[in-house]
């Protein structure tokens, strides 16, 4: 493309944010799978994101579990595996290798390095890197014999797994490390070992573990190159210093990134230059009808980049986000987000606008509805968020 970049103002980035994201309703999927390819990735730290996140999106939300249960454990076409930013998500299977290629490798040469380093130091050098080599080899033959164990079923076979070390002597966040739980993480970034089932519910944070299947070799500038196109089809316009947020990758990667993949320059309302995958430029027309969703917390549309203020005032940030700049459950309308919800003990799903604006009887209503659906499928299941923020306690206590 030459010449002046193409304008897209904000009507169009919130329009492309409701349809390529699956918000806007008449853009919603039938499947989780549906969902994943759309998003890319959706963020894992909290299991219960994943499912609340795929929920948001489906046409019909009430078979949500069920088929995200069958996708994750069962067909295997979704996989919750270490990605950008040494963060958990969940990837459609068939991306898995690109994410290792583009992303993983990098980041697992420095777990590990870490951890060798970590060892040697909190344990006076007891504990060595050819002693965590015999650790692990012994670990991963216990976790083939069974198929999936948890960390506990693990040590039960190999004690040594049980080991602890001093971390960051003498600093304010000092403590004391399990090999356990620093090496399953390490094997997690490497692609060696996968999350298989929660021990409770789907909103458990205790997994088992199984062996991964070997990720095929990739070139990791052709995998970074197919992970910028897929990335910008989902949520561009992007700036580079979004893309270098939510990839992680140092700011040469990311340009190397943009030109293999063909992406294409545009201009937003700030001037700013943003970019679009090969073939997006053109116009795009908005969703047929205005749409309300309830996001839970950690949701990828939110966290997808770090500017946000164009669907996000930033006077809402100081009740929906944590201190650490995590996103808390948020309730869309048409493009921006307007407020917050919570969930109380009872099972109520309760929310507060705060930004009113131009948000009417129309609005309202759709909300209370998708709130009416969330509360619908989520059924008995009580969600607390593993990040908290202030208005999600201060509605889930009222």
């Amino acid at each position: 493309m030459t010449g002046k970049p193409r304008h897209i103002g904000l009507a169009e980035r919130r329009a492309r944010l409701g349809l390529r994201q699956r918000l806007a309703t008449s853009s919603r999927a039938a499947a989780p799978e549906e969902v994943a390819d759309s998003l890319v990735a959706l963020h894992g730290t909290d299991p219960a994101t994943v499912y609340l996140a795929v929920g948001a999106r489906l046409a019909d939300a009430r078979k949500t579990v069920a088929q995200v249960e069958r996708a994750l454990y069962e067909d295997l076409s979704l996989v919750r595996m270490h990605g950008m930013r040494h963060t958990v998500f969940v990837f459609p299977t068939r991306l898995a290798a690109v994410v290792h290629a583009s992303t993983g490798l990098d980041i697992a040469a420095k777990a590990r390095a870490a951890l060798v380093k970590d060892m040697a130091d909190g344990s006076g050098g007891r504990l060595t890197e050819r002693w965590l080599d015999e650790v692990e080899a012994s670990a991963l033959a216990a976790l083939a014999r069974r198929g999936e164990a948890t960390v506990n079923e693990l040590t039960a076979e190999e004690p040594r797994l049980k080991e602890h070390f001093a971390y960051a002597a003498g600093k304010s966040y000092e403590g004391v490390h399990t090999v356990s739980s620093r090496l399953m993480r390490v094997l997690g970034v490497e692609g060696r070992v996968v999350r298989g089932r929660p021990l409770g519910s789907w909103t458990s944070s205790q997994f088992r573990w199984a062996v991964a299947p070997p990720h095929p070799p990739l070139p990791p500038a052709e995998a970074r190159s197919e992970l910028m196109g897929r990335w910008l089809t989902a949520c561009g316009p992007a700036t580079e210093a979004d893309l270098k947020w939510w990839t992680g990758w140092k700011v040469t990667d990311v340009r190397r990134a943009l030109a293999a993949s063909g992406a294409v320059a545009v201009s937003l309302d700030d001037g700013v230059t943003a970019y679009v995958a090969a073939g997006d430029e053109g116009p795009v027309d908005g969703p047929d009808a205005p749409w309300a969703a309830l996001l839970p917390a950690l949701d990828p549309t939110p966290m997808s980049r770090p500017e946000r203020d164009w669907f996000l005032a930033p006077s809402l940030r100081p009740a929906l986000f944590d201190r650490s700049g995590n996103v808390g459950p948020t309730v869309w309308w048409d493009g921006r987000v307007v407020g917050g919800w919570a969930q109380r003990p009872g099972g109520e799903i309760v929310w507060r606008l705060l930004e009113t604006g131009d948000v009417g009887r129309e609005a309202r209503e759709a909300i209370a509805a998708e709130a009416e659906r969330l509360r619908a499928w989520v059924g008995d299941t009580r969600i607390t968020p593993r990040f908290r923020t202030p208005l999600e306690r201060e509605l889930s206590a009222e």
